[in-house]
């Protein structure tokens, strides 16, 4: 892999090398695998108030106390799952958001139901690409698109995903490519978008 002086990235990337490999190959890049985008979905719901980089260092804990984000096994957990997670130091030991992921699987399994695929329904809420440069201090925390997205989410009974996360998470998944203009990524997470058969 590049050394960090052999390439330009985005600015939020900084020197750490596992924040570094998150931003080279995963950040923008489109996803369609439904446990992918769950845990994605999750994880943005508990990094509200905290930086990424700390969900990051602990994203194989949250693996390992959700059960691999498959969304049966996470529906499926109750009160007695949420107090044992209070007490994993591996993880956010937030109550509200302990519940949320539990309850967002199950508003996921009837989003599958009636979409076929989370892939599908996330993806429905692509936004046309945005025009003219993509600079540090243009990338909005929010959009048209997220506000969208989020609303529709609430209203289907999910939690923590107002339209910041929910921007977090398009940008993370490649629905929009926020890669900076000369960032050595953006021309690689573009392509991908392109290659990208949309889920239906």
């Amino acid at each position: 892999m590049s050394t960090p002086n052999e390439v330009t990235r985005c600015s939020w990337a900084g020197s750490d090398a596992l924040y570094q490999h998150y931003h080279d190959r995963e950040w923008g890049r489109p996803v369609t695998d439904d446990t992918r985008l769950f845990e994605k979905l999750c994880l943005e719901g508990f990094q509200s108030g905290l930086a990424w980089i700390t969900i990051l260092r602990k994203r194989e804990n949250f693996r390992a106390a959700f059960h691999g984000f498959d969304l049966g096994k996470v529906a499926a957990m109750g009160e007695a799952d949420i107090e044992r997670l209070l007490q994993d130091a591996g993880i956010i030991r937030h109550r509200g958001k302990i519940a949320s992921t539990i309850n967002n699987a199950k508003r996921a399994l009837e989003v599958q139901k009636e979409f076929g695929s989370l892939a599908a329904y996330f993806w429905s809420f692509e936004p046309e690409p945005v025009k003219g440069p993509i600079v540090s201090g243009s990338i909005p925390a929010e959009t048209a698109a997220s506000k969208t997205m989020s609303k529709d989410l609430r209203k289907r009974g999910f939690s923590f995903v107002g339209p910041t996360t929910s921007y977090a998470f398009m940008q993370a998944m490649g629905l929009v490519n926020d890669h900076v203009d000369g960032c050595f990524c953006r021309a690689e997470a573009e392509g991908e978008r392109q290659a990208l058969k949309r889920p239906k």
